[in-house]
């Protein structure tokens, strides 16, 4: 659905607001609460329904709801003063007065109705690269009227979550929410909104338990990608739907990056175009080899001479440049590093809202040892995107660097419940081991460095963090045979370059690392 107002276009099946055509930037929330009052025009929307929209009903103060409408007044061109557009009705919610029209698909009776009706757009949509999403209404499976709003609170949040991927597009509630029946065909639930994935689910309930099921979809074939069940008691259940919200979406983002590269991988590489280039880009990325980073950089660039505008296709670039020197596949540190800053500032320019695009950033600082100035752009990641695990992973490895043991472990935790099946899983477990490294937890050190050495695509610092780990241990065979396995493997191996990347400030831990290498002659 389209809302026009003044020079403003609010564009619902697109999550996008436009001014003279332009798009605008919008939060979310803020674009949920003008949703809201736009397709409500000249009627009082209390503050009970702006909190069940916007934020699902869980309790925040009237000072958040005040800041979203200011926002949101700012963004259109109006503020609290003139209340030209959106008025506030003092003590009990707000109003939009300006003049509405709108046009968009009409509901029609049958379905075979609307997949006509919505052939062409469907028809365009589905030849698009980029991956979409519609989250249908949970289905609550009680007749209690206490609940029955819970399922689409629950499928609102999801939303609002996955908005804020900017590499994926999600299919505004307004279309998505028209397909309340259970059973209904994938496959044409998908042609219709034009969306690749399908998110659907139930809530029942049994005694004092709730469940909540959901399963996601690959709508062209209605193949399950992933299915979960949530069990908790009915009187936690509102409480903890966030945490489910945050469950949901961390799989939802893993599995649907996993079949992207899955497919893009069966592409022909002449057929490739922005978005798969990209993401053929991605699994090779992970990969942590020189040759795969190699292959990594060709499909990034490629990504990028198709779309100069690709935020994306920068900051993976950058990405492969940082590699370069993390892992010392070039000898050019100095131009490695500039490459790297110089990719990602091109990247944030064209757009500063995208998590891996700051994230980029930080590492960029990062690669240069700028430690403390890496990290505000690893948490505005995490602001950006709550449920974004590489930036979780990442705050806690510099802090770890930093001797911050305790904190660090909890945002490393973090990111691997987020994402259980994380291509960099082993660089995870190794920063576990870094964060009991730095507290002088020794044993707790090995536990984590050898499940990360066993673990697919280990490069030669998880190696030598294992190696370090064993010795300070007091597990001198094993850290033995682990030294000769760098030599023998990584012959090209300096400490330097291993202590250049984990830049450790914290003056100790640098210390025992280095007492550690110098006894394994390392």
């Amino acid at each position: 659905m389209i809302y026009r107002f003044g020079n403003f276009e609010l564009d619902t099946d697109r999550f996008e607001l436009r001014e003279n055509g332009e798009t605008r930037k919008v939060e979310p929330q803020v674009f949920a609460l003008l949703e809201l009052l736009v397709s409500n025009p000249a009627r009082m929307v209390s503050k009970d329904e702006i909190n069940m929209r916007v934020w699902g009903g869980r309790a925040i103060s009237d000072a958040a709801v005040n800041s979203r409408v200011r926002v949101a007044r700012q963004v259109i061109g109006d503020d609290g003063k003139s209340q030209r557009l959106i008025q506030t009705v003092h003590g009990r919610g707000f109003r939009f007065i300006g003049e509405v029209s709108q046009s968009g698909p009409v509901l029609l009776e049958s379905e075979n109705a609307l997949v006509e009706k919505a052939a062409d757009v469907a028809g365009v949509q589905l030849e698009s690269s980029q991956p979409s999403i519609a989250v249908l209404p949970l289905q609550v499976l009680t007749p209690d009227e206490r609940y029955s709003a819970l399922g689409d609170a629950v499928s609102q949040e999801v939303i609002i979550e996955l908005s804020r991927l900017h590499w994926l597009l999600v299919i505004s509630r307004g279309s998505s929410f028209r397909f309340r029946e259970a059973g209904g065909d994938l496959a044409s639930i998908g042609r219709i909104l034009g969306a690749r994935y399908i998110l659907s689910g139930t809530i029942a309930f049994s005694d004092r338990t709730s469940v909540v099921s959901v399963e996601l979809a690959y709508a062209p074939d209605g193949r399950i990608l992933w299915t979960e069940r949530y069990e908790c008691p009915v009187d936690e259940l509102l409480l903890l739907r966030l945490a489910i919200t945050s469950q949901i979406v961390s799989n939802i983002e893993a599995r649907i990056q996993m079949t992207e590269a899955m497919q893009v991988a069966r592409l022909p590489t002449e057929n490739l175009d922005a978005w798969s280039a990209y993401h053929r880009g991605l699994w090779h990325m992970y990969r942590f080899n020189r040759h795969d980073n190699e292959i990594a950089a060709r499909m990034f660039q490629r990504a990028v001479d198709a779309d100069p505008d690709f935020a994306r296709g920068y900051a993976g670039l950058s990405f492969t440049h940082f590699q370069n020197v993390l892992v010392g596949y070039s000898r050019d540190v100095a131009g490695e590093r500039r490459k790297t800053r110089q990719l990602a500032q091109r990247s944030l320019e064209l757009d500063p809202l995208d998590p891996f695009v700051n994230l980029t950033m930080g590492r960029s600082h990062w690669i240069s040892g700028e430690i403390p100035g890496a990290l505000p752009w690893f948490e505005r990641s995490v602001e950006l995107s709550p449920n974004f695990a590489f930036a979780h992973y990442n705050r806690g490895l510099l802090q770890s660097f930093l001797g911050q043991g305790e904190v660090a472990e909890q945002n490393v935790a973090r990111a691997m419940k987020l994402s259980p099946i994380d291509p960099l899983g082993y660089a995870m477990q190794a920063t576990r081991a870094l964060t009991h490294l730095v507290r002088g937890d020794y044993e707790s050190a090995v536990k984590w460095s050898d499940q990360a050495i066993r673990s697919p695509h280990a490069h030669v610092h998880i190696y030598v963090i294992a190696a370090i780990s064993n010795e300070l241990a007091g597990k001198a065979e094993q850290a033995s045979m682990l030294a000769d396995h760098i030599r023998s493997v990584y012959r090209d191996f300096h400490r330097e370059e291993f202590l250049r990347s984990f830049n450790f400030s914290d003056g100790e831990m640098r210390s025992n690392a280095n007492r550690a290498l110098d006894r394994l002659s390392l």
